[in-house]
């Protein structure tokens, strides 16, 4: 009898209730195991991408984590402006090749050091594009991210017939890093407060804002603010972090071309969105940090890499559209515990 009175003083709750107050944003918490809860998923990506450079051995892989990371702030670009301002864009090309040609001027013109010209390529970049992209803004849909895609192609074919940039040759003898260890950490630290300073911005009122101009932009309009500038600073946010992955990618090859206007810029990080699950930041930087070591593995196999990459997109696609950061973070907050009543 008392088991069962026991038994009937104890329910199973789950952990976040209590912590959410208002929004997904906004907690409250009252001990130090409503904290670690909270602070768990976060200290574990931290750390993990941390660690990934030490835990690597090879040249080449430690390499291709650092393109991954160029390839999550494109991702991150992209899913901040599909998800939470409601422009699809395919200009990730157009991003890394100003950036990447903007910073291997300033570096062989110049003679800037990659303290300056990352940092100025990245302003200055995303200064063109946003400038470039404006007559586009008003478009919304498929129409936008057509004008995005038709850029880069159509930057790519004036370089190369006007041989300007290097012409089809780029431009060579760009400076490199100091070591591969200064190469590594500072783009996975970049990436780190990318993340955290977009997750950030999407939750304060200009956040609001955003989405205001994604799910019903004549109540922005009635509002009195300008739906223009506001596409305008996200396109810029956006941009700029394209823009900084190119002047990044620039100072790793030590060169910058034309290549860095194809496609592939513009393509892997939709599929890391896809994979890694949109509106949710951090789905499509995981997503690139898979995405781009299996394609990188897969050229072993030659042609037929792109047979095994499509069969790869088509079942996250048919069984796991969501993404796998939204099922995470669905089934992590589904954890229980006892509790007495």
């Amino acid at each position: 009898m008392n088991k069962e009175i026991g038994a009937i003083e104890r329910r199973r709750e789950r952990l976040d209730r209590g912590i959410k107050v208002r929004t997904e944003g906004i907690y409250a918490v009252s001990s130090l195991k409503e904290v670690a809860y909270l602070a768990l998923p976060r200290l574990i990506l931290i750390i993990g991408l941390l660690l990934l450079p030490l835990l690597i051995p090879s040249l080449y892989w430690k390499r291709v984590v650092s393109i991954a990371a160029i390839y999550a702030l494109l991702a991150l670009g992209f899913d901040f402006l599909a998800h939470f301002v409601g422009l699809v864009s395919l200009g990730g090309a157009l991003f890394i090749g100003v950036g990447g040609y903007t910073a291997a001027l300033l570096n062989k013109s110049l003679g800037l050091s990659p303290v300056f010209t990352i940092p100025m390529a990245t302003v200055g970049g995303a200064m063109i594009c946003t400038l470039l992209l404006l007559p586009a803004l008003p478009l919304r849909g498929v129409y936008f991210a057509i004008v995005t895609l038709m850029y880069p192609l159509t930057l790519m074919r004036i370089i190369e017939a006007l041989n300007i940039f290097g012409g089809t040759d780029g431009i060579l003898g760009v400076a490199g890093f100091p070591n591969r260890w200064i190469e590594q950490y500072l783009i996975i630290f970049i990436v780190i407060f990318a993340l955290f300073g977009l997750r950030r911005l999407v939750n304060e009122d200009i956040g609001l804002v955003f989405r205001g101009v994604k799910d019903n932009d004549q109540s922005v309009r009635a509002s009195g603010l300008s739906i223009t500038l506001y596409k305008a600073i996200a396109v810029f946010i956006a941009s700029g972090l394209g823009s900084l992955g190119g002047a990044y990618l620039a100072h790793i090859y030590m060169w910058s071309g034309i290549s860095q206007f194809a496609l592939d810029f513009s393509v892997i990080p939709i599929a890391a969105t896809v994979i890694g699950g949109g509106g949710t930041l951090v789905g499509p930087l995981l997503g690139c940090f898979f995405l781009v070591p299996i394609s990188e593995w897969l050229r072993e196999f030659g042609t037929l890499r792109i047979v095994f990459y499509s069969v790869i997109l088509m079942a996250f696609i048919m069984f796991r559209s969501e993404g796998v950061m939204v099922y995470a973070q669905r089934k992590y907050h589904q954890f229980q515990r006892w509790v007495k009543v």
